[in-house]
């Protein structure tokens, strides 16, 4: 437990974590069986076991060796850049995806080039982190990723990629499966492991399917999360001042007296109405 986060979280010390292994095992076996011959699939699940691998890591490290600050900061940003460039080189080279990027609603788009690289590292690893920075609460991640990957299996469907359709649909369904254990109160948290997976593999199917932009604003929750760190951090550096309670967002509403199940329910409004927006921004080729 961090000493630095809400009091009444402490009670939760001794829960189940790295549950995060259960998702990524039900989505491998079930993309397995309906989808076992697209390549698209297979990118978006070895995407999801490599960013799912560098969080067992740093539970590893948090639940074993008893170490609450996990892998290091370098490490683990270095491990998500090296992933982003081997899958860069996996679209462009393999799955011919090229370096083009479409703007939700007026269906513009834009050709990269080489600038591409850096587009989709950014894309991957602010996923990955905005996920893991909404895994806060419980339910809270395992809900909001369970509507975003019902929107990109429609996303999946409109832009024709119908067996990356089934990967989402196996990580809706994960997601549900989940929630059964880690609603509140949570018998098993889902940990880096869990989380960072599913950022990884939200940002692969993105990715395939050409609408990185729009997980913008489909994953809405996770952006606002990464925003009030940021916003947390930059003010309390520039000005001695914290703008939240405390950051991620999430935790700000508990120090404002809400209770946990009622911040959650709140994040997951949230989640469905960016979900909406961002699908009817979406342009069916």
């Amino acid at each position: 437990m961090r000493e630095e986060g809400p009091q009444r979280h402490y009670a939760k010390a001794g829960t189940p974590t790295m549950g995060g292994i259960i998702i990524i095992t039900a989505v491998i076996t079930a993309s397995f069986i309906l989808a076992g011959r697209s390549i698209e699939t297979w990118s978006a699940v070895l995407i999801m076991i490599a960013f799912g691998g560098i969080g067992f890591w740093d539970d590893y490290i948090k639940v074993v060796l008893k170490r609450s600050l996990g892998l290091r900061a370098r490490d683990k940003l270095g491990l998500q850049l090296l992933m982003g460039i081997l899958f860069w080189a996996c679209l462009v080279f393999y799955l011919d995806r090229g370096s083009i990027i479409t703007v939700p609603f007026s269906g513009a788009t834009f050709e990269l080039g080489y600038l591409y690289l850096p587009f989709i590292i950014i894309v991957l690893m602010s996923s990955a982190n905005g996920v893991n920075l909404t895994d806060g609460l419980d339910g809270l991640a395992a809900g909001v990723t369970l509507f975003v990957s019902i929107a990109f299996a429609v996303v999946s469907i409109v832009t024709k990629h119908y067996e990356l359709g089934i990967f989402c649909a196996a990580l809706a369904g994960a997601c549900i499966g989940f929630l059964v254990f880690n609603h509140h109160p949570a018998r098993v948290f889902m940990g880096d492991t869990g989380s960072m997976a599913l950022g990884g593999a939200v940002a692969a199917v993105a990715a395939i399917t050409g609408s990185e932009i729009a997980l913008v604003i489909i994953g809405g929750v996770y952006v606002l999360e990464t925003l009030s760190v940021i916003i947390q951090v930059v003010s309390f550096q520039a000005t001695g001042k914290r703008v939240f309670l405390m950051a991620p967002l999430h935790h700000h509403f508990e120090l404002k007296g809400w209770n946990e199940s009622q911040v959650v329910r709140l994040f997951w409004l949230l989640s469905l109405i960016f979900v909406i927006i961002g699908l009817l921004g979406i342009k069916p080729l």
